[in-house]
């Protein structure tokens, strides 16, 4: 449910408060096969992200794929700060959901529209998952 053209409500919601730049695409995150965990990129060729960096960055994607792997990267990757502030998905499956608790970081999900469509590349956003928003602080153009 949107409460106002800048807030939006997520249906599933965890982690730490915060506050940062939106990085958006339309394809799926899969922790393993998407990402370069030493540098801080998306390293998939064919991944509309590729070579930009997530680092402190909140990731807004369709979809998280992948297996059991995913939970233990996010942690290792936290673990040397290097890491997403957030994952906002349209639906998120329970292995990287594990990832994202075990790793500390915010997820939110299931919103009542697209959120490839609901931000943009450049936002700045404050989530809030204790009360499951996602608000627009500042949008260019």
């Amino acid at each position: 449910m949107i409460a106002s053209a800048r807030v939006f409500r997520a249906r599933q919601a965890m982690g730490p408060k915060v506050r940062g730049h939106a990085l958006v695409a339309q394809p799926g995150l899969s922790a393993r096969y998407d990402l370069d965990r030493i540098a801080g990129t998306f390293s998939r060729p064919s991944h509309k992200l590729a070579g930009q960096t997530y680092v402190g960055k909140i990731l807004i994607l369709h979809t998280a794929k992948g297996g059991v792997a995913s939970a233990w990267m996010l942690h290792e990757m936290a673990a040397r700060g290097i890491i997403p502030l957030a994952l906002v998905f349209n639906s998120v499956n329970p292995i990287l959901a594990q990832g994202a608790a075990f790793a500390e970081v915010a997820l939110v999900d299931r919103f009542d529209g697209d959120v490839t469509r609901l931000f943009r590349t450049g936002d700045e956003l404050r989530i809030d998952p204790a009360a499951g928003i996602v608000e627009i602080l500042n949008r260019d153009g």
